[in-house]
Protein backbone atom coordinates (compact mmCIF):
# COMPACT_ATOMS: atom_id res chain seq x y z
CA UNK A 1 0.00 0.00 0.00
CA UNK A 2 1.73 3.52 -0.94
CA UNK A 3 1.29 6.05 1.91
CA UNK A 4 0.79 9.73 0.28
CA UNK A 5 1.98 11.76 3.18
CA UNK A 6 0.47 15.89 2.06
CA UNK A 7 2.19 18.85 3.65
CA UNK A 8 0.27 21.69 5.33
CA UNK A 9 0.36 25.40 4.15
CA UNK A 10 3.59 26.88 4.85
CA UNK A 11 5.59 23.57 4.51
CA UNK A 12 6.94 21.65 1.35
CA UNK A 13 7.42 17.44 0.61
CA UNK A 14 10.98 17.79 3.06
CA UNK A 15 8.99 18.62 6.21
CA UNK A 16 8.15 15.04 6.08
CA UNK A 17 11.90 13.95 5.92
CA UNK A 18 12.43 12.63 9.60
CA UNK A 19 9.24 11.35 9.71
CA UNK A 20 10.14 9.06 6.71
CA UNK A 21 13.13 8.35 8.09
CA UNK A 22 12.19 7.37 11.20
CA UNK A 23 9.86 4.96 9.13
CA UNK A 24 12.80 3.38 7.61
CA UNK A 25 13.66 3.10 4.04
CA UNK A 26 11.36 0.07 3.13
CA UNK A 27 7.97 2.30 3.36
CA UNK A 28 6.63 2.82 -0.10
CA UNK A 29 5.78 6.52 0.48
CA UNK A 30 5.64 9.70 -2.10
CA UNK A 31 5.33 13.21 -0.79
CA UNK A 32 4.20 15.47 -3.49
CA UNK A 33 4.76 19.12 -3.81
CA UNK A 34 0.72 20.22 -3.42
CA UNK A 35 1.68 23.61 -4.73
CA UNK A 36 4.12 22.15 -8.06
CA UNK A 37 1.28 20.35 -8.83
CA UNK A 38 -0.95 23.56 -9.62
CA UNK A 39 1.30 24.59 -12.53
CA UNK A 40 0.01 27.59 -13.51
CA UNK A 41 -3.57 27.00 -12.10
CA UNK A 42 -4.47 30.04 -10.28
CA UNK A 43 -3.95 29.52 -6.69
CA UNK A 44 -7.65 28.59 -5.44
CA UNK A 45 -8.67 25.76 -3.49
CA UNK A 46 -10.64 23.90 -6.65
CA UNK A 47 -7.49 23.98 -8.74
CA UNK A 48 -5.01 22.62 -5.96
CA UNK A 49 -7.86 19.76 -5.37
CA UNK A 50 -8.55 18.90 -8.98
CA UNK A 51 -4.18 18.58 -9.48
CA UNK A 52 -4.05 16.83 -6.31
CA UNK A 53 -6.78 13.81 -7.60
CA UNK A 54 -5.07 13.78 -11.05
CA UNK A 55 -1.96 12.94 -9.10
CA UNK A 56 -3.41 10.53 -6.71
CA UNK A 57 -5.60 8.88 -9.50
CA UNK A 58 -2.05 7.98 -11.35
CA UNK A 59 -1.38 5.62 -8.61
CA UNK A 60 -3.71 2.14 -9.70
CA UNK A 61 -3.44 0.51 -6.20
CA UNK A 62 -5.61 1.79 -3.24
CA UNK A 63 -3.34 4.29 -1.08
CA UNK A 64 -3.13 5.65 2.37
CA UNK A 65 -3.46 9.37 2.55
CA UNK A 66 -1.23 11.22 5.51
CA UNK A 67 -2.27 15.23 5.73
CA UNK A 68 -1.29 17.66 8.15
CA UNK A 69 -3.71 20.91 8.22
CA UNK A 70 -4.06 21.81 4.54
CA UNK A 71 -3.10 17.99 3.45
CA UNK A 72 -5.76 16.89 5.63
CA UNK A 73 -8.18 18.95 4.35
CA UNK A 74 -7.26 17.20 0.43
CA UNK A 75 -6.79 14.02 2.02
CA UNK A 76 -10.71 13.70 3.55
CA UNK A 77 -11.89 15.68 0.54
CA UNK A 78 -10.32 12.61 -2.25
CA UNK A 79 -11.76 9.95 0.78
CA UNK A 80 -15.07 11.51 0.73
CA UNK A 81 -15.05 11.92 -3.31
CA UNK A 82 -13.42 8.08 -3.89
CA UNK A 83 -13.93 6.02 -1.04
CA UNK A 84 -13.09 2.78 -3.04
CA UNK A 85 -9.46 4.18 -3.43
CA UNK A 86 -8.96 4.60 -0.06
CA UNK A 87 -7.99 1.93 2.47
CA UNK A 88 -6.81 4.17 5.53
CA UNK A 89 -6.64 8.22 6.28
CA UNK A 90 -4.30 9.39 8.70
CA UNK A 91 -5.65 13.21 9.43
CA UNK A 92 -3.13 15.64 11.32
CA UNK A 93 -4.83 18.93 12.47
CA UNK A 94 -8.03 18.17 10.44
CA UNK A 95 -10.76 20.87 9.77
CA UNK A 96 -13.72 19.24 8.43
CA UNK A 97 -15.59 22.61 7.97
CA UNK A 98 -13.44 25.66 7.24
CA UNK A 99 -13.35 28.10 10.91
CA UNK A 100 -14.12 30.78 8.92
CA UNK A 101 -12.70 33.64 11.56
CA UNK A 102 -9.66 31.04 12.37
CA UNK A 103 -8.86 31.01 8.26
CA UNK A 104 -9.23 35.56 8.64
CA UNK A 105 -7.27 35.63 11.86
CA UNK A 106 -4.26 33.43 9.19
CA UNK A 107 -4.22 35.13 6.15
CA UNK A 108 -4.07 38.52 8.68
CA UNK A 109 -0.66 36.87 10.15
CA UNK A 110 -0.05 35.93 6.52
CA UNK A 111 -0.45 39.97 5.28
CA UNK A 112 2.23 40.95 8.40
CA UNK A 113 4.64 38.42 7.39
CA UNK A 114 8.07 39.60 5.30
CA UNK A 115 7.70 37.62 1.84
CA UNK A 116 11.00 35.75 2.44
CA UNK A 117 9.17 33.90 5.53
CA UNK A 118 7.36 31.88 2.73
CA UNK A 119 10.59 31.07 0.93
CA UNK A 120 10.08 27.48 2.11
CA UNK A 121 7.42 26.81 -0.07
CA UNK A 122 6.28 27.13 -3.76
CA UNK A 123 3.97 29.82 -2.95
CA UNK A 124 4.14 33.47 -2.16
CA UNK A 125 2.55 35.34 0.18
CA UNK A 126 -0.38 36.66 -1.78
CA UNK A 127 -0.93 33.01 -3.36
CA UNK A 128 -0.97 31.50 -0.09
CA UNK A 129 -4.04 34.22 1.28
CA UNK A 130 -5.66 33.57 -2.20
CA UNK A 131 -5.80 29.62 -1.48
CA UNK A 132 -6.64 29.86 2.07
CA UNK A 133 -9.32 32.61 1.05
CA UNK A 134 -10.97 30.12 -1.46
CA UNK A 135 -11.56 27.47 1.24
CA UNK A 136 -13.63 29.50 3.47
CA UNK A 137 -16.83 27.95 2.35
CA UNK A 138 -15.55 24.22 2.51
CA UNK A 139 -18.21 22.12 4.40
CA UNK A 140 -17.95 18.04 4.36
CA UNK A 141 -20.57 17.64 6.54
CA UNK A 142 -23.11 16.27 3.92
CA UNK A 143 -20.17 13.97 2.88
CA UNK A 144 -18.46 12.06 5.90
CA UNK A 145 -20.85 9.08 5.85
CA UNK A 146 -19.17 8.00 2.62
CA UNK A 147 -15.96 7.49 4.53
CA UNK A 148 -15.68 3.32 5.05
CA UNK A 149 -11.79 3.33 5.48
CA UNK A 150 -10.49 3.42 8.97
CA UNK A 151 -9.38 6.97 9.61
CA UNK A 152 -6.42 8.02 12.60
CA UNK A 153 -6.86 11.50 13.68
CA UNK A 154 -3.71 12.78 15.28
CA UNK A 155 -3.02 16.08 16.99
CA UNK A 156 -0.70 17.76 18.92
CA UNK A 157 -0.87 17.88 22.79
CA UNK A 158 -0.78 22.12 22.57
CA UNK A 159 -2.86 22.39 19.21
CA UNK A 160 -5.61 23.92 20.82
CA UNK A 161 -6.21 25.41 17.71
CA UNK A 162 -7.69 22.04 16.05
CA UNK A 163 -8.70 20.20 19.16
CA UNK A 164 -12.17 20.54 19.33
CA UNK A 165 -12.76 20.15 15.07
CA UNK A 166 -10.48 16.60 15.82
CA UNK A 167 -12.71 15.26 18.24
CA UNK A 168 -15.94 15.89 16.46
CA UNK A 169 -14.37 14.48 13.39
CA UNK A 170 -13.97 11.44 15.14
CA UNK A 171 -17.71 10.85 15.94
CA UNK A 172 -18.94 11.95 12.65
CA UNK A 173 -16.39 9.11 11.40
CA UNK A 174 -17.21 5.22 11.02
CA UNK A 175 -14.16 4.18 11.78
CA UNK A 176 -12.39 7.04 13.47
CA UNK A 177 -9.88 7.21 16.40
CA UNK A 178 -7.99 10.00 18.28
CA UNK A 179 -4.41 9.98 19.23
CA UNK A 180 -2.82 12.97 20.74
CA UNK A 181 0.88 13.24 20.12
CA UNK A 182 1.72 14.65 23.85
CA UNK A 183 4.39 17.78 23.66
CA UNK A 184 3.77 18.51 20.08
CA UNK A 185 2.06 21.65 18.66
CA UNK A 186 0.47 21.78 15.36
CA UNK A 187 3.28 20.75 12.97
CA UNK A 188 3.72 16.99 14.59
CA UNK A 189 5.71 16.08 11.28
CA UNK A 190 8.47 18.60 12.74
CA UNK A 191 7.99 18.50 16.13
CA UNK A 192 7.34 14.92 16.66
CA UNK A 193 8.76 12.66 13.90
CA UNK A 194 9.51 9.81 15.90
CA UNK A 195 6.29 9.51 17.51
CA UNK A 196 4.64 10.18 14.49
CA UNK A 197 6.14 7.26 12.50
CA UNK A 198 5.43 5.06 15.60
CA UNK A 199 1.64 5.72 15.56
CA UNK A 200 1.52 5.33 11.81
CA UNK A 201 3.35 1.66 11.85
CA UNK A 202 0.85 1.06 14.58
CA UNK A 203 -1.96 1.95 12.64
CA UNK A 204 -1.19 0.80 9.01
CA UNK A 205 0.60 -2.58 10.07
CA UNK A 206 0.98 -3.39 5.85
CA UNK A 207 3.25 -0.66 5.74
Amino acid sequence: MKLFFLHGLGQSPQSWDKCLEALGPDTDAVCPDLFGLLGDAPPIYQNLFATFEQYVEAQPDPVCLCGLSLGAVLALDYAIRHPQRVEALVLIAPQYRMPRMLLGLQNLVFRLMPEQTFAQSRMGKKDLIRLTASMASLDFRDGLARVSCPALILLGEKDAANRKAAKELVGLLSHGTLRVIPGAGHEVNLEAPGKLAEVIREFCPKL
